[in-house]
């Protein structure tokens, strides 16, 4: 713990991370001249052999070990660097076969941005070599000279006094004070060390990250994929919800309803008093059912959201919260109806987690517009502690916004207070 206590400045020298990073930037020199002689080799060579069939299968296999390399810098820069890079989508063909394969790797950008990597990384990788080596030998170098200085063999002087050196090579520091000066020096490159190795891997970092990885429509087409995904099973669980609602709500009572009414119609003759109690109270299971339908109605979507907005509908669901809630809305213009429903669900699901969950006394609901998105913010003064990694609730109100762009910040310490900010793109 008392490490944690020093300056950065002065750890950053002994850090894991700089050692890292600097091992990264120093294998990467022999690694990259490597990729690029044999790439160039190889793609030089498939180049000049296009005129005939030959040139295919050699321009394609150059490309194949680009890909390879790839993969090798992938698990470098995770194992070094910390930074992680999903590996591009494989080349392949419609079909099996050589041909097919061959052709999906010629079209395909992910190897050509591999090749481009190999060329691009070694003038790159010597300038890093050199830069980093420089500034970090050189700076512990002279920052321990005088723990080495003593390598130096001993000479007598004119003046009869004992010298590191020798009468040829006068240049060897020898007092106290030109020690001490070379201490300080090698001081100052010692501490500035570490942010220049940071600043040449940041580089590595934007390089690996940039060419190695999926291309941003490739990485778009599969969060589109995965927001589908999210917003059918949303659906789907909907539906199953409104299903059982029905089913163990509404409906049940309807059957309890037809059978109470049958057998008052039989008693109806016999018993006219016990039949009028059990058409009242066969009165009664009606209203208790049209309030589940309404409830049920309200939760697929409210008709006050619809005929009044979002101010409305907010107020009516902060009236049923249990603390006391204010709600500000201060938008232009009203979003279009899908995205006005999911930001009326979002207030209502985490107001239902204030009213459980919190032990608040009081929140404030607000919800504005800023650019391109409107924001919403829930915000009470309960105990905290809200996760939205956890596996809650959260959890899922986070994917249900990330399926239309949209995202979930849950800022809830220990003690409180916490406050919730979701971001919705804005369609008016």
């Amino acid at each position: 713990m008392a490490s944690h206590r020093l300056p950065a400045a002065i750890r950053a020298p002994f850090e894991g991370r700089t050692w890292r990073e600097f091992g990264y930037l120093v294998l990467g020199l022999p690694l990259s001249v490597a990729y690029f002689a044999l790439s160039i080799a190889l793609v030089s060579a498939g180049a000049g052999l296009l005129i005939t069939f030959l040139g295919i299968p050699v321009l394609a296999g150059a490309l194949a070990m680009c890909r390879g390399f790839g993969a090798v810098e992938r698990a470098r820069a995770r194992g070094l660097l910390g930074l992680k890079v999903a590996a591009p989508a494989p080349a392949r063909g419609r079909t099996g076969g050589a041909m097919a394969w061959m052709g999906a790797t010629l079209k395909s950008g992910a190897s050509w941005r591999h090749l481009l990597y190999a060329i691009l990384h070694m003038p790159w990788a010597i300038f890093a070599f050199t830069v980093s080596v420089a500034f970090w030998t050189y700076g512990w170098a002279l920052f321990t000279y005088p723990l080495w200085q003593w390598v130096f063999p001993l000479y007598t002087g004119q003046d009869g006094i004992q010298l590191y050196g020798d009468e040829t090579h006068a240049f060897y520091l020898d007092s106290p004070f030109e020690i001490a000066v070379t201490s300080a020096v090698g001081l100052l490159f010692v501490l500035a060390g570490p942010w220049i190795i940071r600043s040449l891997a940041a580089v590595d970092r934007l390089m690996v990250s940039g060419l190695l990885g999926p291309s941003r429509l490739a990485t778009r087409v599969t969060e589109l994929e995965t927001d589908r995904g999210v917003v059918v099973d949303t659906a789907a669980a909907d539906l199953r919800r409104i299903e059982r609602d029905l089913h163990d709500g509404a409906q049940a009572r309807l059957v309890a309803l037809a059978m109470d009414l049958g057998l008052a119609k039989e008693k109806l003759t016999e018993d006219p008093r016990a039949a009028a109690r059990m058409v009242e109270e066969a009165h009664g299971e009606v209203k208790t059912a049209l309030q589940e339908l309404r409830d049920l109605a309200r939760g697929i979507h409210p008709a006050v959201l619809t005929d009044r907005g979002l101010d409305a509908a907010l107020s009516a669901v902060a009236s049923r919260c249990t603390v006391p809630v204010s709600v500000e809305v201060d938008l232009p213009a009203r979003p279009v109806p899908a995205i006005e429903g999911i930001a009326y669900f979002t207030v209502s699901e985490l107001l239902q987690n204030v009213s459980k969950h919190s032990g608040a006394r009081r929140a404030q609901v607000d919800v504005w517009r800023a650019g391109d998105r409107m924001m919403l913010q829930v915000g009470d003064d309960g105990r905290g502690g809200a996760d939205a990694s956890a596996g809650s609730g959260l959890a899922g109100l986070a994917e249900r916004l990330g399926a239309v762009d949209g995202i979930l910040v849950v800022d809830s310490p220990s003690g409180g207070p916490t406050t919730v900010t979701a971001e919705l793109p804005w369609r008016a």
